[in-house]
C-alpha cells in the first residue's frame, strides 16, 4: 500500500506601510526627519506623547492617501475616521497608535502584476492612514552587554498602510507586488518607497494548505520585512517551513515571526494578534472626515500619468519596442527625461525616439548602474543628450567619439559641442589631417597592402580599420577609403 503525498497551495496576502512624502509629520508640525537628522532632533511634546497635546490631521498626508487610493483603483468612502489602536512597546510612549479601522480613506482596490508572461490582478482591501512609531536601536557596550535606545525622531510621521487580498500564490508573485507597488508610490511623489531605508516596509502573511481546499490555513505573519530579496528569501522559507511542519504531522501556529537575515530563517516573537486585542476605539480628540467629491475629483485630476498606461503610450505613440517602452517606464524620471529629448529633436519622431531610448536605456543607463545614481541626479540633461544626437546626425563626431564625449558630459556635466571644440575630437575630413594616420597603417601593414595589390579586395577594410584605430574614430571611413585607394593606386 502506497500513500500520495500531499501537495499544497500557498496563500499570500501584504501588508505594507510607507512613509509619506509630507513637510511635517502626521499630528504636529514638526518637520519631517533625515536620514541624517540627529536622534530625537526632531521632537516636541505631540510627538512624545504628553498629557494634554492634542493632534491636528496633516492635509497633505491625506491628499497623499487618496491618490494612492486612485491610482490602485480604490472606491473612496464619503466618511473615513481615525482610531485609536491599543498596545504596548517602548518605542510608543503613549501606549496607543492613532490608525483607522472601520472607516478607512480607501477600500476595494486592485493591482495588476506581471509574472512569467501572465497578466494577474492582486485585490487591495484598505489603503489606510496612521502615525509611525519610534524606532528602537538596539546596542551591545564593550563588555558585551546588551541595551536598547529610543529614537522618537520617527514618532508621527504620516504612515500610509496598503493591505492586499491574499491573492498571491507564490513569492514571485509577492515580489512582483511589491516592485509595482513601490513604481507607483514613486510615480505619484507619495513616498520615496525605499525599504533600505525603512520608509517602506513590508509584512507578509504566509499559509498553506492542501491542494483543492477553499478553507485557509493558520497563518504567518512576518514582520518588518525591509528589502524585495530579504521578502523573497523569507515567504520562501515559511511555505517550505509549513509544509515540512505538517508532513511530519505538526500543526502550523497562527503567529507572527520575525526574518533572521544572518540565518536565512523566521524565528518565533508571539502570538498572532487578533483585532480585539487592540481593542480599537474612535480617536476622541479627531473628528469623523467627510471627503468631499470635489476634493477627489481634483486630486484625481492632479495625478500623473501612470506606469502601465505610459509603457503602452510609449509603445504606440513612438513606435517603440516592449522592452524599450517598460525600462524607459521603469521610473518617472527616467521616463520624462526621454520625452524632454525626444520633444527637442527636429524631424521624424520615431526615429528619434527609437535612438534617443538607445541612448537612454544603454550607455546612459550603463554610467547610472556604475556610479549607482538614479537619473535625476545626474548631471547629464536633455539638453546635452539632444545636442549629442544632433552632432552625430550632422556627422561632425562618430559613434565612437560620441560614448567617449558622453562619458566627459556624464562626468562634468558640460554640453558636448564645448568638449567637442576643447578636447579638439571633430572629424578628420582633409588628406592632409589623415595622411599621417594612412602612411602608418601602409607602412606597419605589409601584408594587407600586399594581398590587396594581388586582388584582395577584402584587405583594404583592414588598412581602414588600422586608420579608424590610429584617428580615434575621428576620420569618416568612405574618406580614409578614398585615400587609400589613392595611395595604394
Amino acid at each position: 500500500m502506497t500513500t500520495t503525498a500531499i501537495r499544497y497551495d500557498t496563500v499570500i496576502g501584504l501588508e505594507v506601510h510607507a512613509q509619506l512624502l509630507t513637510q511635517s509629520k502626521m499630528f504636529c508640525a514638526c518637520p519631517s526627519p533625515s536620514l541624517r537628522s540627529p536622534p530625537n532632533s526632531t521632537v516636541c511634546p505631540v510627538c512624545f506623547g504628553m498629557p494634554g497635546v492634542l493632534p491636528v490631521i496633516n492635509e497633505r498626508a491625506v491628499e497623499l492617501t487618496i491618490m494612492t487610493g486612485l491610482a490602485l483603483n480604490c472606491r473612496i468612502p464619503e466618511d473615513a475616521k481615525f482610531d485609536r489602536k491599543n498596545y504596548h512597546y517602548p518605542d510608543l510612549m503613549k501606549g496607543y497608535q492613532i490608525s483607522q479601522y472601520d472607516l478607512p480613506l480607501c477600500k476595494d482596490g486592485w493591482l495588476e502584476i506581471d509574472v512569467a508572461g501572465k497578466t494577474q490582478r492582486i485585490g487591495i482591501t484598505r489603503v489606510h492612514l496612521e502615525e509611525d512609531t519610534a524606532r528602537s536601536q538596539h546596542m551591545i557596550n564593550q563588555a558585551g552587554e546588551s541595551y536598547s535606545l529610543i529614537d522618537v525622531n520617527r514618532s508621527g510621521l504620516p504612515l500610509m498602510e496598503i493591505v492586499s487580498e491574499p491573492d498571491m500564490r507564490s513569492a514571485e508573485e509577492a515580489r512582483a507586488y511589491l516592485t509595482k507597488l513601490r513604481q507607483i508610490l514613486r510615480y505619484i511623489s507619495a513616498s520615496r518607497a525605499n525599504m533600505e531605508e525603512g520608509n517602506m516596509r513590508c509584512e507578509p502573511n504566509v499559509s498553506i494548505r492542501p491542494v483543492g481546499e477553499s478553507a485557509l490555513g493558520a497563518k504567518v505573519e512576518l514582520k518588518n520585512i525591509n528589502s524585495l530579496r530579504h521578502a523573497y528569501d523569507a515567504i520562501k522559507f515559511e511555505v517550505d517551513r509549513q509544509t515540512q511542519l505538517l508532513e511530519s504531522g505538526g500543526r502550523v501556529t497562527q503567529e507572527t515571526r520575525g526574518w533572521r537575515e544572518d540565518t536565512r530563517q523566521s524565528v518565533a516573537q508571539r502570538s498572532k494578534e487578533f483585532a480585539d486585542d487592540y481593542r480599537y476605539f474612535p480617536e476622541p480628540d479627531l473628528p469623523i472626515m467627510t471627503v468631499d467629491r470635489a476634493c477627489v475629483d481634483d486630486i484625481r485630476s492632479r495625478m500623473p500619468e501612470l506606469p502601465d498606461a505610459r509603457r503602452r503610450r510609449f509603445k504606440d505613440q513612438y513606435d517603440l519596442s516592449d522592452y524599450d517602452s517598460r525600462v524607459l517606464t521603469e521610473s518617472r524620471a527616467r521616463a520624462d527625461f526621454f520625452e524632454a529629448t525626444v520633444a527637442l529633436g527636429a524631424g521624424e519622431t520615431s526615429p528619434r525616439a527609437k535612438t534617443v531610448a538607445n541612448w537612454v536605456n544603454g550607455e546612459f543607463a550603463r554610467l547610472l548602474n556604475a556610479d549607482a545614481l538614479e537619473i535625476k541626479d545626474s548631471r547629464v540633461t536633455p539638453e546635452g543628450l539632444s545636442q549629442l544626437l544632433d552632432l552625430i546626425a550632422s556627422e561632425a563626431i562618430s559613434g565612437s567619439t560620441a560614448k567617449d564625449v558622453f562619458s566627459k558630459m556624464f562626468n562634468t556635466g558640460r554640453l558636448p559641442a564645448e568638449i567637442v571644440e576643447e578636447s579638439d575630437l571633430g572629424r578628420l575630413e582633409s588628406a592632409d589631417e589623415i595622411s599621417g594616420a594612412i602612411a602608418k597603417a601602409i607602412q606597419e601593414s605589409p601584408k594587407a597592402v600586399a594581398d590587396y595589390k594581388s586582388g584582395k579586395e577584402t584587405a583594404i577594410k583592414f588598412l581602414v580599420g588600422q586608420v579608424m584605430k590610429e584617428t580615434r574614430g575621428r576620420a569618416k571611413p568612405d574618406i580614409v577609403l578614398q585615400h587609400l585607394r589613392e595611395k595604394l593606386g
